[in-house]
């Protein structure tokens, strides 16, 4: 049980997979700081940010109780600048340099044919001599 226990984790996707989590917490760290402190900003100075924090739905007269909706489309324009930044500064970039890559790469070979299709393609191409037109 402990030899099954000692394989499993030391495969080789358990560990792969326990350094992405590692380099993702990181990597969202990064994109987090981009936004708050670069995009957010400048949105900010183009035309002011909209904060929606203090939105409530069936709130009562002093503004307290009900449904914060305010916090959650906070959230949702979070998330749209975070998921525009990740795609434009990100995945495009990555896009573009895998292409360019796969140009330097040449094309694969055409693999080679064994001996009973060679013999058949034989057969076939006498075959094909024989018949009259």
């Amino acid at each position: 049980m402990i030899k099954g226990f000692r394989d499993f984790l030391l495969r080789g996707n358990v560990i792969e997979l326990a350094v992405a989590v590692i380099i993702g917490a990181a990597f969202t760290a990064i994109v987090n700081s981009m936004v708050a402190d670069i995009i957010t900003p400048i949105l900010g100075l183009a035309g002011g940010l909209p904060d929606f924090s203090n939105w409530r739905l069936l709130a009562d007269a002093n503004g307290a109780g009900g449904i914060a909706l305010g916090n959650f489309f906070n959230a949702v324009i979070s998330f749209v600048i975070t998921a525009l930044v990740v795609y434009f500064l990100i995945v495009v970039p990555a896009n573009r340099a895998l292409a360019v890559m796969k140009r330097d790469e040449p094309p694969p070979a055409a693999p080679e044919l064994t001996m009973d299709q060679k013999l058949l393609t034989e057969i076939r191409d006498a075959l094909a001599r024989q018949q009259p037109r």
